[in-house]
C-alpha cells in the first residue's frame, strides 16, 4: 500500500512538470507570433497607412478623385 502511494505522488509530480513545460512552449509560441506581427507592421506599415489614407480621401470626396 505504501508503494502505491509513492507511485501516485511521483505520477502527480511528473504531471506538474509536464504542465510547466507546456506553458513554456506556449509562451515561446506566443512570443514568436508577436515577433512576426511586429515585423510585418514595420515592413508594411507605410503601405497600409497609404491605403487607408487613399480610402479616406475617396470617401470624403465622394469618389471624385478615386481611380
Amino acid at each position: 500500500m505504501l508503494e502505491y502511494g509513492r507511485i501516485m505522488i511521483n505520477a502527480r509530480l511528473a504531471k506538474m512538470d509536464e504542465r510547466g513545460a507546456s506553458a513554456v512552449e506556449y509562451g515561446l509560441l506566443v512570443a514568436g507570433i508577436a515577433a512576426v506581427i511586429v515585423a510585418v507592421v514595420f515592413l508594411l506599415g507605410t503601405q497600409i497607412k497609404n491605403a487607408f489614407t487613399n480610402t479616406n480621401t475617396c470617401i470624403s470626396t465622394k469618389g471624385t478623385t478615386c481611380p
